[in-house]
């Protein structure tokens, strides 16, 4: 069975699991430790990054070249087109995704736990006292943004990646508006990566990760409940319906403490 080492609550470990649901592999999850379990990682792989997949004596690390190799390995239900220059195309938009809306993608939702408590204690466990809530609540969002400044997480820096964004979004609209999905009439790579990054701009309606339950549904405000990006989330929503498990097993989380969103 193919082992995917990742963080649970990494957007780039999300597009693997989705790539793998799509293709219907069976997989178990191995956490790494930030850390401690980067540094077996780095044995195993020779980098110290999530994704990584270990299928028999075979190790992968980069979820493109994860992807390139189930492709190559699993050849049903493939994500990469055949025809040349849809594959480049597809290409070309997994990659958009992966270095442009992955790190605006974080900085805008680092920009919703400065701004707006609500969004803020939802990564919170249901059992934390309401004590505690309170306290995480009333910490000022001028002080977290100016813990920010300087470190590419400042007011600046998100006002830049939430702009980015919006333009982002509305361009995936306008090609939804004509496609079903943004390559060809077949999900691709490219749907699962826009997919799976898009996991911190809102967390999908039900379980598809291991995540305390009050962040279902949760997202950055302006981009997660803006009327004008409702094709994008329903698409987004109905990818997810199609084609991702939904958890069965209780949240390991809902008792552990606060997740920690991984800036890998």
């Amino acid at each position: 069975m193919i082992e995917l080492h990742q963080f649970e609550a990494s957007h780039y470990c999300e597009k693997v699991r989705l790539l793998l649901d799509y293709k219907q592999l069976p997989y178990k999850t191995v956490e790494v430790m930030p850390g401690v379990g980067q540094v077996e990682l780095y044995r195993l792989s020779g980098q110290r990054q999530v994704p990584v997949i270990k299928d028999g004596a075979t190790v992968i690390a980069d979820s493109t070249a994860i992807a390139t190799y189930l492709d190559e390995t699993y050849p049903e239900r493939p994500v990469l087109p055949a025809d040349g220059a849809m594959r480049g195309l597809c290409l070309m938009l997994e990659d958009w995704a992966d270095e442009s809306m992955g790190p605006n993608a974080r900085k805008a939702m680092i920009g919703a736990f400065n701004q707006h408590p609500s969004f803020r204690t939802a990564l919170l466990p249901a059992s934390t006292p309401d004590v505690l809530k309170g306290l995480v609540s009333a910490v000022p969002g001028d002080l977290l943004n100016l813990l920010g400044t300087g470190v590419g997480f400042g007011p600046d820096d998100i006002k830049a990646a939430t702009l980015s964004l919006k333009q982002a979004l509305s361009s995936i609209c306008i090609v939804l508006s004509e496609h079903p999905y943004l390559v060809g009439i077949q999900p691709t790579l490219a749907d699962f990566a826009v997919a799976g990054i898009s996991m911190y701009l809102k967390f999908p309606d039900q379980r598809y990760i291991d995540l305390p339950e009050g962040l279902c549904g949760k997202g950055v405000p302006g981009l997660a409940d803006e009327p004008d990006y409702e094709r994008f989330w329903t698409w987004r929503d109905q990818l997810y319906a199609d084609y991702r498990k939904v958890r069965s097993d209780p949240p390991k989380n809902s008792g552990s403490g606060p997740v920690k969103i991984g800036i890998d």
